[in-house]
């Protein structure tokens, strides 16, 4: 056995992670081979400091009061149920080998075992990348839907300025959010702008949640105002450049509509 495979032999009988087989050897050896015994104390020092890192777990309180229990019990007491125990069968003699069998009395191959056990690693370690893979690949779909469905409005108000020609769209989000989409062009004489109003309770009245002075997208202001609903009216109206001086729509209407459900 070469230094380098006898150093893995020990660093592996320190973490007990060999087999039986294996096991059988290093402890031949560790009897036999004062070498291989430093190997191994040398290995159980260098681990030493990893266990030192776990945290200490007190014992169950009633282990030790079982254990004397168990200790002082006399060599066949209990409850009975130790006499009507089912003996153990002897072992079966071993079978007769036949020329193909594999040769028990070759040495073991500790190298061929180590490769076998890396290439399962390898493999677990493949199925974990994978399935993370697979899961990563899900989670970003389902935030793309999520998204989608964030944009794909709740309420869509069609404000017509005239019967059957659209000028502008009202569109209410799942979150509130709610954003005017020009579907056309307004002439804006100097000194005026353009209001949007919403009523969505006839005893307040209409209003304002927007002023601009050219026709363009806007987010609408409808901070502290109930969330909008089926049939809520909205409208736009010509006013002076800083908006109604009233408060109350005073030009003529432009466009208006109400909300409908979106399909």
């Amino acid at each position: 056995m070469t230094d380098d495979a006898q150093d893995r032999l020990a660093a592996e009988y320190a973490m007990g992670l060999l087999d039986a087989d294996e096991a059988a050897l290093a402890e031949a050896l560790l009897a036999d081979d004062p070498v291989f015994a430093g190997l191994v104390e040398d290995w159980r020092a260098r681990l030493l400091e990893l266990d030192a890192t776990a945290p200490a777990e007190a014992p169950d309180p009633h282990l030790w009061s079982r254990i004397e229990a168990g200790l002082a019990q006399p060599a066949g007491a209990g409850d009975g149920a130790s006499a009507a125990r089912t003996p153990i069968a002897p072992a079966s003699p071993p079978a007769v080998l036949g020329p193909d069998a594999p040769d028990i009395t070759a040495p073991i191959d500790l190298a061929e075992r180590r490769r076998a056990r890396q290439q399962g690693v390898g493999l677990w370690r493949a199925a974990a990348v994978t399935a993370t893979a697979a899961a990563v690949v899900l989670a970003v779909a389902l935030a793309t839907v999520i998204r989608t469905l964030d944009r794909a409005p709740v309420l869509v108000t069609v404000l017509l300025a005239e019967p059957g020609r659209p000028a502008a769209v009202v569109n209410t989000f799942p979150d509130g959010r709610t954003e005017l989409v020009p579907l056309t062009t307004v002439d804006v004489p100097a000194g005026k702008a353009l209001q949007v109003w919403t009523l969505y309770d006839r005893e307040r009245g209409p209003v304002s949640v927007g002023l601009i002075d050219v026709m363009r997208s806007i987010e609408l202001g409808l901070e502290g105002l109930p969330r909008p609903a089926e049939d809520q009216l909205f409208e736009i109206t010509l006013e002076p450049a800083g908006g109604s001086p009233t408060g109350r729509p005073t030009g003529p209407i432009l466009m208006k509509g109400t909300a409908d459900r979106a399909l």
